[in-house]
């Protein structure tokens, strides 16, 4: 009997990777948890759970990303197709590191948020926020992850569908620059139209709203009520609010003891006239209208995005003259401040210039020793759209009366100028030029507005600014150059943990521009209590007293947000 030999079984069996090794890759994970890490160091505001968990987890995923295309990167500069894949125990090993890594890096987190929040009087996070924090992280880092997974597929599709006609190499090419062009052209086309249609639309209905608290004004010293050239509804949800805002005659004869007289307020909506210019002339028409030239102070008030006004700003010039006032300004966008900082600039940037040219116009027409005095002020992009005129600070005390800007930009052409030029061992947090003998710079008023001790000459100028406000410090140059602020002593409220990281730093400073005004009054993005101070400094009004000023601070109120 034939028996026919069986041969041995040689194939090996294939190795059965596990889940996490086959969907995700070694280099990006423990590259993604280095930038997690790297969003727990110390920034300039405090931050809650879910705020710091999304900007960790965004964080990660730029990391898992730049971990992968490195990788590819690498193969591809050496013309390999496959890299060895790290061992089981490679991965068990980046897991204890992980775990050991996000719980030195939350404990790191809360010892610096614990510092910034004793420096700014905010409560500090309970105990669980801070694992919640670390867990947060990781959750939004694999969101990212799956929806950059999710590019890649279509990546690897395209690339098999181009290999049937090219080679693997050109494939591969020409399917990255087909996916980077399908995104830029969805980004600056069709996103970008649809995203600012709607943002549009959003703000435009939410500035089109009527509040029925709110009516229209029954006095023709405010725009929107009897004879004026404007109607209330073509005002904007802002510009109404400030219309109507303010302090009434009873309360300015209480506070002041003497009989007051009614503020002027007049305002132009972007509803009001066709264009900028226009618009800007027609709010100077209403100055006319309404005695405004009459007055014994002009204020000329460049709005923010929306057409928002700081009340503390505005109400404080009435206390302080007892009415005798008129405000001024004009609306250009429907836009956050935000916003209308990336898309806006230069509308803002025209109608600062339109408004005031059109008001100094009228001013001018006066006989000179007839003419009130002439002021303006604007906060964070109203300030960039308040220097507009005058490029220069020779030509700002040439032409007004003073100048009161809060929460400047990077962009505004007068203080970069002065913080650049400032004298030699002032701070960049808080400069002094020309041994400040017509502008000062404050961020806490009582006692920097007297800083130095040189005579401060006529007309004034003042910046308030905070040392934790990253509207004031976020500079694209913060990528790869370390500021001022971070070389010379700290500010009274940046933690002194904080240190300069390339890449980092920017990244951390621009994510605390989302929570800029989320702190109390004196820190971050919130100018309040100390515009009194300001305005009392710029003006010195006749028979106004410091116990005034202490008396009005704690009254004033910014409304709303812009």
């Amino acid at each position: 009997m034939n028996v026919t030999a069986t041969e041995p079984d040689t194939t090996e069996a294939p190795v059965t990777r596990a889940w996490w090794s086959r969907h995700y890759t070694f280099t990006g994970t423990a590259v993604g948890l280095v930038f997690i890490w790297l969003s727990l160091t110390p920034s300039l505001l405090p931050r809650g759970p879910l705020f710091q968990g999304l900007v960790s987890g965004a964080a990660g995923g730029i990391g898992y990303g730049l971990g992968v295309f490195g990788v590819w990167l690498f193969r591809y500069m050496l013309s390999w197709e496959h890299t060895a894949r790290p061992p089981k125990w490679a991965w068990l090993a980046l897991l204890v590191v992980g775990v050991i890594g996000q719980i030195a890096a939350i404990v790191y987190f809360h010892v610096w948020q614990d510092d910034i929040r004793d420096l700014m009087g905010v409560p500090r996070l309970g105990f669980w926020d801070h694992p919640l924090t670390a867990v947060l992280g990781i959750v939004f880092l694999f969101v990212f992850v799956e929806i950059g997974q999710l590019v890649g597929r279509l990546v690897r599709y395209l690339v098999r569908q181009l290999e049937r006609v090219a080679p693997p190499r050109v494939s591969g090419v020409v399917a990255v620059a087909l996916v980077l062009a399908l995104a830029i052209a969805l980004l600056n086309g069709i996103v970008v139209r649809f995203a600012m249609s709607t943002i549009n639309s959003t703000f435009e209905n939410v500035n089109n709203e009527d509040d029925p608290d709110n009516p229209a004004p029954t006095t023709a010293l405010r725009s929107g009520g009897p004879q004026s050239l404007v109607s209330w509804e073509s005002l904007g949800h802002q510009g109404r609010n400030f219309v109507a805002g303010g302090p009434s005659v009873a309360e300015l004869t209480e506070f002041n003891g003497s009989p007051a007289t009614e503020p002027i307020r007049a305002y132009a909506g972007l509803n009001s006239a066709d264009g900028i210019k226009a618009t800007a002339k027609l709010a100077a028409e209403e100055l006319r209208r309404t005695g405004g030239l009459e007055r014994d102070v002009i204020a000329v008030a460049t709005t923010t995005g929306t057409g928002w006004i700081n009340e503390a700003e505005a109400s404080s010039l009435e206390y302080m003259y007892n009415g005798d006032t008129a405000i001024v300004s004009m609306q250009y966008s429907f836009l956050p401040s935000w916003i209308s900082f990336l898309v806006d600039q230069e509308n803002a940037r025209q109608a600062g210039q339109a408004l005031f040219e059109a008001v100094d116009a009228l001013v001018r027409e006066l006989p000179e020793n007839d003419r009130p005095k002439l002021v303006v002020f604007g906060e964070s992009l109203g300030s960039f759209g308040g220097e507009a005129p005058f490029l220069a600070l020779n030509n700002l005390i040439a032409r007004t009366d003073g100048a009161l800007f809060s929460g400047p930009t990077f962009k505004n052409t007068i203080w970069t100028n002065l913080t650049i030029n400032r004298d030699e061992g002032s701070p960049q947090w808080l400069p002094i030029f020309d041994k400040g003998e017509n502008v000062r710079f404050s961020a806490i008023a009582a006692k920097d507005l007297g800083r130095p001790d040189d005579p401060w000459g006529q007309p004034r100028v003042v910046y308030l600014q905070h040392a934790s406000d990253p509207i004031a410090w976020w500079n694209p140059d913060l990528l790869f150059a370390k500021p001022d602020w971070l070389k010379e002593p700290r500010g009274y409220d940046v933690s002194p943990r904080m240190e300069w990281i390339p890449v980092v730093t920017f990244l951390q400073v621009s994510a605390d521009m989302a929570v800029a005004v989320d702190v109390p009054d004196g820190h971050g993005h919130v100018y309040v209590r100390d515009v009194a101070n300001a305005w009392a400094a710029i003006l010195q009004p006749p028979g106004w007293t410091p116990e005034k000023t202490e008396r009005l601070r704690p009254t004033l109120r910014s409304d709303e947000s812009s």
